[in-house]
């Protein structure tokens, strides 16, 4: 945990500041002690009483305030400190640290801070692309700091896109991992992890699909870079998001451009786990124009024919890759699953029941089988999916041992 820990929290001037206090109360839970170093814009969005009141010690934003307790605070400062958070990191904050400019409190103590920096953008989208942002997030990168990439919604600015801070619980999961870091066993493995639901479109606007939210194919791609993997994941339609370095996020629809992607990478890769929920069958025919209902008549009829299998495809072009599939049964689970593992090809699989309760789509829990190749049989009780992931994780390295 952060028992003990020190943490600086860095604060730029952005309307996501307000979220600073919600970080701090997380940090200082966990048992850390925290302390504040912001911009003089900062202070438009919170208050200095607030982030002293949660963090119980003073904040520094001037280089030469007098209630700063040393003349060299910035320096003080960034000993006293094991992290440095900047959340919200704005583009001009970024752009200081990347270019080496030290003129207020904040940037200075970064150029001071010789550990490690988590850095969580936040601002307008258009601003977030913008090239010049790009490339000092992509400098930083390479020299070490963790950017916390942003999520993508509406935005207070009135846009919607990619460049609303990650939320305080997500920023203090990112932290909180870097002190409780994983043990590097599958370090120069490349694995392919597959996520979500697709969408099989019936119309501009409509489309056939499930209920999966990505949760735990998510969570079975952090864990993998966690223990020092390089995971490329294929993601369906999702509203969750990850933010390790080690992890590559390619976005798919339909089950075509999933199956394009993962075949795309699966060749490179030493091992793939398909937590992907792809659908079975698409509309045979795709209509140009929105179905209108006063066209229909009473009722409307579908042609459906089946979509690519995935996971046969790639089952049948495997060589020395570990493949694991994933099974949602309703009945007689095992023994679908079990027939699933053989006719796949795969070197085991996670079977989830949907007759067990908090286990399942849209759930932060889950309640898995695995049964390998072998025809051996684990059965988990219900835990959280970033639990169940670890449970994966193991199992996957078993195999890489064999």
């Amino acid at each position: 945990m952060l028992q003990n820990k020190k943490i600086i929290l860095g604060i730029s001037g952005g309307i996501a500041a307000y979220k600073a206090a919600f970080l701090i109360r997380l940090f200082k839970k966990a048992g850390a002690e925290v302390k504040v170093a912001g911009t003089a814009n900062a202070f438009e969005f919170i208050t200095r009483v607030t982030l002293e009141s949660l963090s119980e010690n003073s904040v520094y934003d001037e280089l030469f305030g007098q209630q700063n307790d040393y003349t060299t605070e910035h320096v003080a400062l960034t000993d006293w400190g094991d992290v440095f958070v900047v959340a919200p990191a704005t583009a001009n904050i970024i752009g200081k640290f990347a270019n080496g400019i030290a003129d207020d409190a904040l940037s200075t103590s970064l150029i001071a801070f010789d550990k490690k920096v988590f850095l969580a953008p936040a601002m307008n989208c258009k601003m977030y692309a913008h090239f010049s942002v790009q490339r000092n997030l992509e400098f930083l990168v390479n020299q070490g700091v963790h950017i916390i990439e942003p999520a993508e919604g509406f935005l207070a600015c009135g846009y919607e896109g990619k460049g609303r801070m990650e939320e305080p619980e997500q920023i203090f999961r990112v932290v909180e991992s870097f002190f409780n870091e994983h043990p590097q066993t599958l370090r120069g493995k490349q694995i392919l992890v597959t996520a979500g639901p697709t969408h099989e479109a019936i119309d501009p606007v409509r489309f056939i699909g499930n209920n999966s939210s990505g949760k735990m194919g998510f969570a079975i791609a952090e864990e993998l870079a966690e223990r020092g993997a390089k995971v490329t994941l294929v993601s369906g339609p999702v509203h969750v998001s990850c933010n390790h370095q080690n992890i590559s996020i390619h976005k798919a629809s339909s089950a075509e451009e999933m199956h394009n992607l993962c075949m795309k990478h699966f060749s490179g890769c030493d091992a793939a786990i398909m937590a992907a929920a792809v659908a079975d069958f698409k509309p045979k025919i795709i209509q140009k124009k929105k179905i209108k209902k006063e066209e229909t008549g009473k009722s409307l009829h579908l042609e459906l024919m089946p979509t690519t299998d995935i996971l046969k495809a790639m089952g049948e072009k495997k060589q020395n890759q570990v493949l694991v599939g994933f099974a949602l049964e309703t009945t007689n689970e095992e023994q679908y699953a079990i027939e699933k593992l053989k006719k796949k090809n795969l070197d085991f699989i996670v079977l989830n029941s949907l007759n067990d309760n908090q286990a399942g789509f849209g759930y932060d829990t889950n309640k898995i089988t695995i049964i390998d190749n072998k025809n051996k049989v684990f059965r988990y009780p219900l835990k959280d999916k970033s639990e169940v992931a670890t449970d994966i994780a193991d199992m996957l390295e078993k195999f890489f041992t064999r």
